[in-house]
């Protein structure tokens, strides 16, 4: 089979199965490590946990970006 109609039987699969096929083509293109992927589980299990807790409080994602961006721009 050729690329083309690869892709174009891919494109018209439901769109479940598509997510599916994207999913496994990026994971063969860069293999998740599941320790680091437990890892970064466990921080974000452990920030929302803090944030329900009222520990820390969310900001909008529109003012950390700008303060990365002023960060970086010096």
């Amino acid at each position: 089979m050729k690329t083309k109609e690869l892709i174009a039987e891919a494109v018209s699969l439901p769109v479940e199965e598509r997510a599916l096929l994207v999913d496994s083509l990026l994971r063969s293109l860069n293999a998740p490590e599941s320790g680091i992927d437990k890892k970064w589980a466990a921080i974000a299990n452990d920030r929302l946990q803090q944030l329900k807790a009222g520990e820390v409080t969310a900001q909008p994602a529109d003012e950390v970006f700008k303060k990365i961006t002023a960060r970086f721009q010096q």
